[in-house]
């Protein structure tokens, strides 16, 4: 079936088939390996991250910066356009797509010979890996039922820690190997961070091909609310691309009149004052003018929504459930990305562990880790919802709470070997909450806005989990000369994450009781 024709009598029927049948299983499969990869080939810089800074000179800041902001602000801000047109056009060519040009960048970061080249290179894996989630969420969503698409998303999820696990191995086996056997630099110059670099890029080039073989849903159909395909879906592409990219951000609002058209200057405006304020106190002004560019465009994004599909504004920036939602696991991110890209550094300066095991050690003790907690979570807040309506939001509490003695514990023991056994214990903690959210998201709107909320939901887990966390703990290990400390100084912000999670645990029955209503009230036609 193409996404532009409707499906026949006979489509319909095979379709049905698989929804939650053995096919929908394989389609999983196949996406928690993109996932790996989409994790592989985003983690890998933590255990690079010494040998890049010494080769490129520069501060934790900086690295901060490369890992998580300049890759989580493009990742956010094109995974808006790419999810919209996830919602409209064939998902899967879309992920082949994204998949090749993320893999590809990755091989290219093993070129870079100066900050600024590997920068743009992470860019390029950020703008490609933004189509893998909204493609995903939204593809799982059409093949899995209700009462089992948390546990569908929360395998799908167990790539994060997965891929983020074989990264830490991969990255210290190659960079031990390449400089022990090329100690001077080996084919085309290359030292082991940039071969390694570029070895894990290639597969992925291969795997887009399996990608190209899945078969598209038809959306909704597992919901019961089939909806018709998107007739214009580039247009809508582009109108949404237009909306979070500056400059023709001014000329999309300029479209809705002249009082958008101010009301985005004048959020240019505040967002260029803020910025310029906050880098004459730090002196970071990368770091800063990403953010502001990140928290201009979102601004601008929601404001085009607003006026041109308020059903869309009204499901998501019009439900404060919502909203509690993306702040309240955006920063529980912040915590897990910041000491996943840290822990490693952190083995290598205070134990001189061995970059190769400690690889094994962090990345396979995460992976499995992450993999029977997001599975665990997954489970317990489909039992969970059943008894209670906000049943699932508990689970975030676990992460938070759960996590927090075993993190504190893995940043203060002089033992190497016990480091590392409470890393895995807090991985198992820290990672219920991923499948938690995702279902969620997914439960607050209608189909067809699917790719649209979880590129919403991105925008926390990536501008403030990965855009603020990494480059916090960087900053911090600088001011305090105390990497461990600069971790678990984290956790100050623990008592908002907990007033979000209560504040959303009471507004969510009533958020997805009136969805259709609500959307409704704001002119859906359903």
């Amino acid at each position: 079936m193409d996404a532009t024709s409707g499906p026949d009598a006979a489509q319909l029927v095979d379709a049905r088939r698989r929804v939650g049948g053995l096919y929908a299983w394989w389609v999983l499969a196949v996406l928690v390996l993109v996932y790996v990869v989409n994790f592989v080939d985003r983690q890998i810089m933590a255990i690079l991250a010494d040998d890049i800074r010494a080769d490129l000179g520069v501060g934790d800041a900086e690295m901060g910066f490369l890992y998580g902001t300049v890759f989580g602000v493009f990742y956010a801000l094109f995974g808006i356009p790419l999810g919209r047109l996830a919602d409209g056009w064939h998902r899967i060519r879309l992920l082949t797509i994204g998949l090749a040009l993320w893999s590809a960048m990755t091989a290219l970061s093993g070129f870079a010979r100066s900050f600024n080249q590997l920068a743009a290179a992470r860019i390029g894996v950020g703008v490609g890996e933004a189509s893998a989630s909204p493609v995903a969420f939204s593809v799982l969503s059409d093949y899995f039922p209700r009462e089992k698409r948390a546990t569908a998303l929360a395998i799908y999820s167990s790539g994060l820690y997965i891929g983020g696990g074989l990264s830490l191995f991969i990255g210290g086996l190659i960079v031990n190997r390449w400089n022990a056997t090329f100690p001077d630099g080996g084919p085309l110059g290359l030292v082991g961070w940039q071969a390694a670099f570029v070895i894990v890029g290639l597969p992925g080039l291969l795997l887009a091909l399996v990608v190209a073989t899945l078969k598209e849903p038809i959306r909704g159909l597992a919901d019961g609310i089939a909806s018709p395909p998107e007739p214009r879906p580039f247009a809508r592409f582009f109108a949404e691309l237009s909306s979070v990219l500056p400059p023709l951000t001014l000329l999309h609002a300029a479209r809705f009149g002249r009082r958008a058209l101010a009301a985005n200057l004048w959020a240019l405006v505040v967002a260029g004052l803020l910025v310029a304020l906050v880098v004459r106190v730090t002196g970071n002004a990368p770091q800063w003018i990403a953010i502001g560019l990140a928290g201009y465009a979102i601004f601008s994004w929601a404001q085009s929504i607003r006026r041109r599909d308020p059903p869309t504004f009204a499901l998501i920036w019009g439900t404060p459930a919502f909203l509690y939602l993306v702040g309240a696991f955006g920063l529980i991110s912040m915590i897990g990305y910041a000491t996943a890209f840290w822990q490693a550094p952190y083995a290598l300066r205070v134990f001189a562990a061995d970059r190769a095991l400690a690889g094994l050690f962090l990345g396979g003790g995460g992976a499995l880790g992450g993999f029977l907690g997001v599975i665990l979570g997954g489970r317990l807040s489909d039992a969970f919802k059943a008894r209670h309506p906000s049943g699932r939001i508990l689970i975030g509490f676990v992460a938070l709470l759960g996590a927090a003695p075993f993190f504190i514990a893995q940043f203060t023991v002089t033992d190497e070997t016990v480091f590392y056994v409470v890393a895995f214990l807090a991985s198992v903690f820290a990672s219920t909450w991923v499948g938690v959210a995702a279902a969620t998201v997914q439960d607050l709107v209608l189909p067809r806005m699917r790719g649209a909320a979880t590129a919403t939901y991105f925008l926390g887990t990536t501008i403030i989990g990965l855009g603020l966390g990494p480059f916090y703990v960087g900053k911090m290990s600088e001011v305090l000369g105390d990497l461990g400390q600069a971790v678990l100084s984290l956790y100050v912000f623990a008592p908002l994450v907990i007033l979000l999670l209560v504040l959303l645990f009471r507004a969510l029955p009533q958020a997805e009781a009136s969805r259709v209503e609500r959307a409704r009230a704001a002119g859906e036609k359903i």
